[in-house]
């Protein structure tokens, strides 16, 4: 029997319903959130979203009010805390992050130190 593992992101209900409606135009129900963290960006590590077909043994997965979140193993510790949410103002559309383990970030609020 294998473990699953949890991490520490969490996601709003603004975020909750924006994810589902985005998986509902999609058309299918085998798609999960994908939160990791990779280098680049103008402050060293850039945050990725997208949705994911594939489950890895050693992915952590936390479901949010049907809504999977993944995160694969080196992304966990930098975003243990931190709290995903939707924005649909006049001024900007999108998804947000609020991360408590980044020391900076660059003016765009994409990339992270």
């Amino acid at each position: 029997m294998t473990e699953v593992l949890a991490h520490g992101v969490k996601l709003t209900d603004t975020a909750v319903s924006k994810v589902k409606a985005l998986l509902a135009a999609e058309g299918r129900d085998d798609l999960r959130l994908r939160v990791a963290v990779e280098p680049g960006g103008c402050s060293g590590l850039i945050y990725q979203l997208f949705f994911d077909e594939q489950l890895e043994e050693v992915d952590a997965v936390v479901e949010y009010n049907g809504v999977e979140v993944v995160v694969d193993q080196m992304s966990v510790p930098y975003l243990d805390g931190a709290s995903i949410d939707f924005e649909d103002t006049i001024q900007k559309q999108g998804f947000t992050i609020d991360n408590p383990n980044a020391a900076g970030s660059c003016a765009c609020g994409d990339s992270f130190s």
